[in-house]
C-alpha cells in the first residue's frame, strides 16, 4: 500500500499528541484494545530480530502497591539533589500516575536472548536495550492512536522492582509504564507547562 498525505498527517497528529501522561482516569482498558497494543510491539525493530523485550502486565494490587512505594521512596531521595526553591518546584510536580492508571506494564530487556544469534550486538550490546526502547515507543504511539495515554516511570530502584516481580537474572528493567485514558488532553509536555524545562529542538548538524 502506497503511503500518502493521509498517512503523514495521521502520524504527525499522533506524534504531536504523544505526551508523557501522569493524570489518568480509572476507566479500565478493554481486552481487545490491550490485544492490539500487544500486537503493535510485534512490529517494532530489534537488533538481529532478537526481540528481547519481556512484558509483565502487573495486575496484583499487592505488587502495584509495592511498585508505588518504591517510586515514593526514590522520588523523595531524588529531591535532595536540588536547592530549597527547586526542591519545592520538584515536589509540586506529579511524576507518576501509579495510583490511578488502570494498567501497569513492567518492560524488561533479556540481556541473553537466544533469538537473533548475537547478530548486530557484538560491538554494541546495548542494542538489546535500544530494541526494547523502540518497542516501548511503538506501543506508545499505538496507545495514542487508541486515545490512551502512557506514562514512563523512571524514578524507581530497578533492582528492587526486579526482586519484587521475581524476574530472571538476565532480565534488566527498561521501562515501567502506566496506561490509561488521560484525565485531560494537552499537546504540550507537562514539564514544559509547569516551567521545569521548555521544549528544545533536535540538534541536527551537517558535517
Amino acid at each position: 500500500m502506497e503511503m500518502g498525505q493521509k498517512h503523514r498527517d495521521a502520524l504527525q497528529d499522533i506524534l504531536l499528541w504523544r505526551r508523557d501522561v501522569r493524570h489518568f482516569l480509572p476507566d479500565p482498558i478493554p481486552n481487545d484494545v490491550l490485544a492490539r497494543l500487544r500486537k503493535s510491539m510485534d512490529f517494532a525493530p530489534s537488533v538481529g530480530n532478537a526481540r528481547p523485550w519481556r512484558v509483565l502486565h502487573v495486575k496484583s494490587a499487592h505488587l502495584r502497591d509495592a511498585v508505588a512505594a518504591n517510586f515514593e521512596a526514590a522520588n523523595e531521595d531524588a529531591g535532595h539533589i536540588y536547592d530549597d526553591a527547586k526542591r519545592n518546584q520538584y515536589n509540586a510536580l506529579k511524576l507518576a500516575g501509579l495510583r490511578d492508571a488502570p494498567v501497569h506494564l513492567a518492560i524488561f530487556t533479556d540481556l541473553g536472548p537466544k533469538a537473533g544469534h548475537g547478530l548486530g550486538r557484538q560491538t554494541m550490546p546495548e542494542m538489546l536495550n535500544y530494541s526494547t526502547v523502540s518497542a516501548i515507543h511503538t506501543l506508545w504511539l499505538a496507545a495514542r492512536a487508541e486515545n490512551l495515554g502512557v506514562g514512563w516511570v523512571s524514578i524507581l530502584d530497578p533492582d528492587a522492582i526486579a526482586a519484587t516481580l521475581g524476574t530472571p537474572e538476565s532480565w534488566q528493567l527498561t521501562g515501567y509504564l502506566c496506561l490509561g485514558k488521560a484525565a485531560s488532553q494537552d499537546d504540550t509536555p507537562l514539564l514544559h507547562r509547569n516551567a521545569w524545562q521548555s521544549n528544545a529542538e533536535t540538534v541536527w548538524e551537517e558535517i
